[in-house]
């Protein structure tokens, strides 16, 4: 019989700097291809930068698997996508302002499609010519916060928990109707509900922040909505944050196929309303966490009424605690190939001036309806154009993940989109250990990594791919090995 449950936790020097990023008003705003909007026209809530410089307690005696990793610095930004060269330019002022590498920054988004696209490739549309200017003060932002939370470095302990929620819901929908399948709930599908969550904490105890990793996508807000919005992920954040008197870090999960359940609207009630429900979810997960440095442990029986069996938190050795301070991290390229029917660039601007052309005809003959379609459709054509553009030239996607060993606990970085699988499988093959899955990170290339099973049906996740099939379970392998290899 059992006698003690043992938390996992870590110690190593943490420090956390916020500060608000809303674009002004005006700003190109158009993520959906069914919007008939362009600028942004208000702000439901504001969008945020939160950064979290983590390194180890001792940094000349840590195992690190990879030289140069002896701190990482985590900048979590409320947006949808960004262009590469955009978050790489993020990472670079990080490392001029503190001296680190600038591969020791891992920028990473929460996907909120409320945010608008980001992109200087969009100048040319309306509000267009804020975003470059936008994007400058944004990076000077993120550097400022470097500065900060290097300066407010302190010794820390990070306990780590799990709870449910089950707001997020399958999005690879039948319509059994119209026979084709639409991205939208699925009741009959399975979702990932997992929460993953950290508390971080100073020697005194005051909680420093928090961490919520959840796969869901920032969908409730749709075409209909003409605000700057983090989404779900903003009321979120206030639940946790009301209680905790600390910043809420959230990190975006493998959410390729998984949506709200109640989602693509215009209601910014709804919105908050998911928000909560994920927020009180976390909250009862992260108050049940025990002191740090502690293990409960069965302590005897009592004679009372009944004979009583207690238990108590009692404090872990000075062994125990002292390999609370491992701290190994791994930067891992993984090939991806592209997949044999990916369309060419010359192919796709074809469709896509035809599309222009289909507009202006059903514009012209006062077919609105039609021109909103093709208005998508030229919208999809030129989005398909950017990731053609941006891919690497070769035969196969070099896909980058960053993979870190806190102690107990398991940290994977990883560009794209990603379903849901990829976090099922690690957490199941390291059953007890948490493991944080965070996805767009560095790159939102190579797009989604769908399961081998999707492709073929016509799923848009899978029609916009660029990898394989069979790409999601390489790297699923290729991670679970060099997990295998840091806890070896």
């Amino acid at each position: 019989m059992m006698n003690h449950v043992d938390t996992p936790q870590n110690r190593c020097r943490a420090g956390v700097a916020r500060c608000d990023i809303t674009p002004p008003l005006g700003i190109y705003h158009r993520m959906w291809g069914a919007a008939v909007h362009d600028r942004a026209t208000g702000v439901h809530r504001p969008l945020t930068a939160t950064l979290l410089w983590l390194q180890p307690l001792r940094s000349e005696s840590a195992e690190t698997a990879a030289p140069g990793f002896d701190a990482l610095v985590i900048v979590a930004l409320d947006h949808c996508i960004l262009d590469q060269t955009e978050m790489g330019r993020m990472a670079a002022t990080v490392s001029e302002a503190t001296g680190l590498a600038a591969s020791q920054v891992q920028v990473t988004l929460s996907h909120t499609h409320g945010s608008g696209w980001m992109s200087r490739s969009r100048s040319e549309f309306p509000g267009g010519e804020l975003i470059g200017p936008y994007l400058d003060q944004v990076a000077a932002k993120v550097a400022q916060l470097a500065t900060q939370a290097k300066q407010s470095l302190q010794r820390v302990a990070i306990v780590y928990g799990q709870g449910r929620c089950d707001l997020a819901a399958q999005r690879d929908y039948w319509d059994a109707e119209r026979k084709l399948f639409v991205c939208g709930f699925n009741p009959q599908g399975a979702a990932d509900d997992t929460v993953q969550l950290a508390r971080i904490a100073g020697e005194d105890g005051r909680c420093l922040a928090t961490i919520v990793n959840y796969a869901c996508h920032p969908t409730t807000l749709a075409w209909d909505n003409t605000a700057i919005s983090p989404d779900y992920v903003g009321a979120m954040r206030e639940v946790i944050e009301h209680a905790t008197g600390a910043p809420c870090l959230f990190l975006q999960g493998a959410s390729g196929d998984l949506g709200p359940r109640e989602g693509f609207v215009g209601d910014w009630a709804i919105a908050d309303r998911n928000g909560r429900q994920l927020g009180y979810a976390a909250l009862s997960a992260l108050e049940a966490l025990p002191t740090a440095g502690t293990s409960f442990v069965y302590a005897g029986p009592v004679v009372s009424g009944a004979t009583i069996g207690v238990w108590k938190h009692v404090p872990l050795d000075a062994n125990a605690v002292k390999r609370q301070e491992r701290w190994q991290v791994k930067a891992l390229v993984v090939d991806l190939p592209y997949r044999h029917d990916l369309p060419t660039l010359e192919e796709t601007r074809n469709a896509h001036a035809n599309w222009q052309r289909e507009e202006e005809n059903a514009r012209a003959t006062g077919d609105l309806s039609r021109a909103r379609d093709c208005r998508a459709l030229v919208e999809q054509a030129h989005r398909q154009i950017g990731r053609l553009c941006a891919l690497p030239a070769g035969k196969c996607f070099t896909f980058g993940v960053t993979i870190a060993r806190f102690s107990d606990a398991i940290w994977v970085f990883a560009p794209g989109e990603l379903y849901q699988g990829f976090q099922i499988a690690l957490r199941q093959r390291f059953p007890g250990r948490p493991i944080m899955v965070v996805t767009l990170t560095n790159d939102w290339q190579p797009g989604y990594l769908p399961a081998a099973a999707s492709y073929g049906h016509g799923i848009y996740q899978e029609k916009i791919a660029c990898v394989e099939a069979g790409a999601l379970e390489t790297l699923i392998e290729a991670v679970t090995r060099e997990i295998k290899h840091l806890l070896d």
